[in-house]
């Protein structure tokens, strides 16, 4: 007998050659799932899966570009030659874009979209038969705190993961009849590689890292296995009953509005040192 509460079950994670994907890819693995594995980085899913078999997992590899739909269809194939089965697809993977409206080309925008929103709606509609076979089936799709807010200068980015949030209700109300649960993760402001490149774009990126932090209440990033744990439990049997929704895990980012540091390190908003000396409002 085990009492891990993925024993045999197949998982799908794209993205998951780094950061939450990864993450999440351990944490299964973890849990004895059998983890396919599926990214456009070679080297890094290799690198991935052989961490996850040195420790005792089972996992397999695909490389595909989740931009094109003959690269799903094959890795989809190839998943199912391999293990013959399929219980549980995290949808992970995704890019971004720091281009305002005037600099974002009709290719950037297809191309972002492509990644983050359309693979959704493929890997869903080419898996559909495998899941139908499962006892437990069920579909997590990373959205992020900008599926329910927007940010300045990446509104490819924005558009794509507001659609994934409506995408995921849209498909939990399809699939419902074959009892297949869908839903959304929306992270916050996480410790990943895609971060990290995001934040090395600026200037000071020590700064910027910083300032983004200064706007979180608990006051730091989050780790990748934080948003893993979120995925696991809409994946498994514990939340039987759910479908349909988003689970938001982003330390506060999007609880408030208005976030004052200050306040909470005993600066009170009438003290000069409350306010950003340039526009006068609190941070």
């Amino acid at each position: 007998m085990t009492d891990r509460q993925f024993e045999n079950r197949v998982v799908l994670v794209t993205g998951a050659a780094s950061g939450i994907g990864r993450a999440a890819a351990q944490r299964f693995a973890g849990e004895g799932a059998r983890v396919a594995m599926v990214d456009q980085d070679q080297a890094a899913g290799l690198a991935a899966t052989d961490a996850i078999r040195t420790g005792g997992g089972v996992c397999e590899f695909f490389h595909a570009d989740l931009g094109d739909e003959a690269a799903i269809v094959r890795a989809l194939k190839e998943l199912q030659a391999r293990f013959k089965r399929l219980d549980h697809i995290v949808n992970n993977a995704g890019m971004t874009l720091i281009k305002n409206i005037e600099e974002c080309t009709t290719a950037e925008w297809d191309r972002v979209l492509n990644v983050n929103l359309r693979s959704i709606f493929l890997i869903a509609k080419y898996s559909l038969p495998l899941l139908r076979e499962s006892k437990h089936p069920t579909i997590v799709n990373l959205g992020s705190v900008s599926s329910l807010v927007a940010q300045q200068g990446t509104l490819a980015y924005v558009a794509s993961k507001g659609g994934v949030l409506l995408l995921s209700k849209a498909l939990a109300l399809d699939l419902a009849a074959d009892g297949i649960r869908v839903n959304c993760v929306c992270p916050g402001i996480t410790d990943t590689p895609m971060f990290r490149a995001h934040v090395g774009t600026t200037p000071d990126p020590e700064a910027t890292l910083r300032e983004r932090i200064s706007r979180v209440p608990l006051g730091r990033t989050l780790e990748p296995a934080e948003i893993a744990n979120a995925i696991l439990y809409l994946s498994s049997d514990q939340s039987s009953g759910i479908t349909g929704t988003s689970l938001v895990v982003d330390a506060g980012y999007t609880a408030t509005a208005e976030w004052c540091q200050e306040r909470r390190q005993g600066i009170h908003p009438g003290d000069p040192g409350g306010l950003v000396p340039e526009t006068g409002i609190f941070v």
